[in-house]
């Protein structure tokens, strides 16, 4: 069995750091959502792919945004890769679930985005995103001995090149 760290597949595409950036926050039927992007030419994704995946993000999130089981917030990654358009969809549910839904277009098309029916959890670069908002979801809205601080949450971004 060969080392895997001379599979042909490690080898089709080397690695190189990718750009994270958190753009801002947008509203989305009463959603409150963390906007990032992550580039694999540039220091930013496309705007189209930006611009697709917001509009459809209002088809994506369950309504209403508040209810007695979420709190309306979540985060949007749209991730520019060299093969394909990515819009990855999360939101916190039940208090300590993150609900996910992934769609992907041609990355010539960027506006053909379509329902992905097999999601990963997520790539290295995007699993970055994941768990920088997990650790603060756990910190601001679980184990706050104060009580659940959205705003807190809401205020946490990164920006770092993975």
């Amino acid at each position: 069995m060969p080392a895997i760290e001379s599979s042909p597949l490690l080898a089709r595409r080397p690695y190189a750091p990718r750009h994270i950036r958190f753009q801002r926050l947008v509203e989305v039927n009463g959603w409150r959502l963390k906007l990032y992007t992550i580039a694999t030419n540039g220091a930013e994704g496309r705007g189209a792919l930006v611009d697709a995946a917001l509009e459809l993000a209002a088809d994506v999130y369950p309504e209403p945004a508040v209810t007695d089981d979420r709190h309306g917030a979540g985060f949007i990654i749209v991730h520019d890769a060299a093969t394909m358009a990515i819009a990855l969809y999360y939101w916190w549910q039940y208090g300590n679930e993150l609900h996910q839904r992934v769609f992907t277009a041609p990355v010539d098309e960027p506006r053909a985005l379509t329902k992905y029916e097999d999601p990963a959890s997520g790539c290295v670069w995007e699993l970055e995103v994941i768990d920088f908002e997990r650790r603060h979801w756990l910190g601001d809205m679980l184990a706050d001995p104060g009580g659940p601080n959205l705003g807190r949450y809401l205020s946490r971004t990164i920006s770092t090149d993975v």
